[in-house]
């Protein structure tokens, strides 16, 4: 039955469908074709005073996105595909998308309800790197060559001003992925890579870690070696001046470094190509010490101890902000540099940013963690201004994917104290459901059930995306999601194309609520996701609360309330088919946005189980007459102070009460 009804949901595919009751098969009023009302610009043109919490952002990847010039695929290098990178056969090789495709398509992307873009770095790259049956390209813009130019595979910096210019036209910020910690792999270590060095070690792999203790900065292979940069007093806080760093003049502390002829410059700006800038101590194992000096996966490791990186760094990026007016910054491999740097770093983004009127300029880090209070602790001693919420994307997906009780959700938002300003901070994290690093949400959807249906599958990716756009914080989708792309895999395996793929671990995916296939063309904006998250886009730009309001936890499900009839906490709530199994997955859980200047409540109920829920929660004593904004709502308070809620499996409804005045 509940298959049948799963079935009947996705053929209407609409938010918050019933998978009890079979649900009128309407579409949702908004800007794609077919539907009515304002458009996105025009709802944005309304709200003057934008904060980072008013967005909903989009991240793409532009070379997945669309091709809109490919006289630029092999990004003018002559050559074939291990010397320019193109290969669309090859999911580690670039694909052909641009930023002019990124301009053609702003009206699909402004469609879906979406205010702000963050795009992977477009940073002009190192096009291949990797030994030999190991290559691949630097089509994620993660692999810089020059800090001050846009890579030609993705047209360069004049196509950059164009999409800037016309994105911000429409009304959406530009937010640039950008990275201080790394280059690409331009250095190397002879005792590892040259056969012909006395010393060469043949690691069989990457060049093992040496630590400062065993290497000091003062001496050659060694505490015992000859002595080097005399003077140098080490990189303790209180050492971290330019008078201490004029002492470093010798990068051989733990390896000979050496670079080749041809690369000598090929770093910009020309400070980069100084080898006692990096910290040449072989490759990280991503634990302690090693975590913060040694190579992220091979990648050039820049001493951002040292007061050139610092003020270099700062002049690149304030560079950007001033040649392109952009919005916002998002930050690559946070944990990776030690927090002195990012103390100096964040401010000076966000005072130049304000001081050419950028007065929202959002800056948040990438600290791939999921215990919030670690996060929490990036916000205080780095002063960063926000972090990407791992916290969040681990809780939705143990509550919708993996059957979790919904306590893990309330759980989460107990640590929203320990972020520097408290919720404050919280609310302008960018929460996120899946990633080009982890991969896609729908993959774990799978994952945790390989045998789930395409309904089910849809019902959970729009709870998914309720879960993210309603609560607090700021929602990120990641682009394919609303076409209903599933990953093979985390990584390349989660970096489809929106135009027709050729890339045989790609075109033969099966995509949620759709016939189609990354073979195709998915641009589609009658897809039943993408109606989906335009419908609750257009709720939650509509109402304050849910963007600027204050949360309270109204009701969640423990594991102790499991019993004959589940993790149920009331006795009311039982299937309507008797027959039927009742579930033990997933949850209930209910909050509140209050806002107290518009003064408005708005209450939010999810339902993780596959029957239907219900509870009385907590509201405002004010809040005595509700109207529905998503869903099935009571027009009246059960009594002041108390709300009752039903919500049907896989579902979710959104309820507004009013008391100004």
């Amino acid at each position: 039955m509940i298959e049948r009804k799963l079935a009947q949901a996705l053929l209407c595919g609409v938010a918050g469908a019933s998978l009890l009751a079979a649900p009128a098969c309407a579409l949702p009023s908004g800007d794609a074709p077919g539907m009515t009302g304002p458009t996105n610009a025009e709802r944005l043109a309304s709200q003057p005073d934008r904060r980072p919490e008013d967005e909903i952002i989009y991240f793409v990847m532009p070379d997945r996105f669309e091709n809109g010039d490919p006289s630029n695929d092999t990004g003018g290098i002559e050559g074939g595909r291990l010397d320019h990178g193109f290969d669309p056969t090859h999911q580690g090789f670039y694909q052909g998308g641009d930023l002019q495709g990124l301009t053609q398509r702003l009206d699909y992307i402004e469609g879906l309800g979406v205010t702000a873009i963050w795009l992977t770095p477009i940073f002009q790259n190192r096009a291949v790197q990797g030994g030999p049956g190991q290559e691949s390209a630097g089509y994620h813009g993660y692999w810089i060559t020059d800090f001050l130019g846009v890579d030609q595979h993705l047209g360069g910096r004049e196509a950059f001003a164009e999409f800037v210019d016309a994105a911000q036209a429409r009304g959406l910020r530009v937010y640039m992925d950008i990275i201080t910690n790394h280059t690409a792999d331009v250095a190397y270590m002879r005792e590892c890579h040259d056969p012909e060095f006395e010393g060469f070690i043949d690691p069989q792999g990457g060049c093992p870690y040496r630590s400062k203790a065993d290497y000091p900065w003062t001496t050659i292979g060694g505490p015992d070696g000859e002595t080097i940069n005399e003077g140098f007093l080490g990189d303790d806080p209180h050492n971290l001046t330019a008078e201490n760093y004029a002492n470093l003049t010798n990068p051989n502390w733990a390896y000979t470094v050496a670079i080749d002829p041809e690369d000598e410059n090929v770093r910009n700006p020309a400070w980069l190509n100084d080898l006692t800038l990096y910290h040449n101590r072989g490759e990280s194992f991503w634990f302690g010490e090693s975590a913060l000096y040694g190579d992220f996966a091979g990648l050039d490791d820049l001493n951002t101890e040292h007061p050139t990186v610092v003020n270099g760094m700062i002049d690149v990026y304030r560079q950007w902000i001033s040649d392109f007016n952009v919005d916002g910054f998002r930050i690559d491999t946070v944990k990776h540099v030690r927090p002195e740097f990012w103390a100096e770093f964040n401010p000076a983004m966000v005072d130049h940013a304000a001081s050419l009127g950028i007065d929202h300029f959002h800056v948040f880090g990438e600290i791939y963690e999921f215990d919030p209070g670690r996060l929490g602790a990036h916000t205080v001693e780095s002063h960063l201004p926000s972090t990407l919420d791992f916290a969040f994307q681990g809780a939705a997906q143990a509550v919708i994917a993996g059957g979790q009780p919904t306590s893990v959700l309330s759980r989460l938002y107990e640590f929203d104290p320990a972020y520097a300003d408290g919720f404050e901070t919280a609310r302008i994290n960018p929460t996120f459901l899946g990633n080009h690093d982890m991969g896609r949400f729908s993959m774990f959807l799978r994952q945790a059930d390989p045998d789930m249906l395409d309904a089910e599958a849809l019902a959970r990716m729009e709870l998914a995306h309720a879960l993210m756009m309603f609560t607090r914080g700021v929602p990120t989708i990641y682009y394919g999601d609303e076409q209903g792309f599933v990953s093979d895999y985390n990584d390349q395996g989660a970096r489809e194309t929106m135009f027709p793929s050729v890339t045989p671990i790609y075109i033969d995916n099966d995509q949620i609520g759709t016939d189609a296939t990354p073979a195709d063309n998915n641009f589609d904006p009658s897809h039943p996701l993408y109606q989906a998250i335009a419908e609750m886009a257009r709720i939650r730009t509509s109402e304050r609360a849910l963007r600027r309001g204050s949360q309270l936890v109204r009701h969640f499900d423990s594991p102790q309330d499991a019993g004959s009839q589940g993790m149920f906490a009331n006795s009311a709530d039982v299937a309507e088919d008797e027959s039927e199994a009742v579930s033990t997955h997933g949850g209930l859980f209910v909050i509140s946005r209050i806002d107290e200047e518009s003064g408005t409540e708005v209450v939010v109920a999810f339902n993780a189980n596959e029957v239907s829920r219900s509870a009385n929660v907590v509201v405002d004593g004010r809040s005595l007459a509700w109207t529905s904004r998503s869903g099935t709502c009571s027009p009246t308070a059960s009594a002041p102070g108390s709300y009752a809620v039903e919500v049907p499996a896989l579902s979710f409804v959104v309820c507004r009460s009013g008391w100004a005045g």
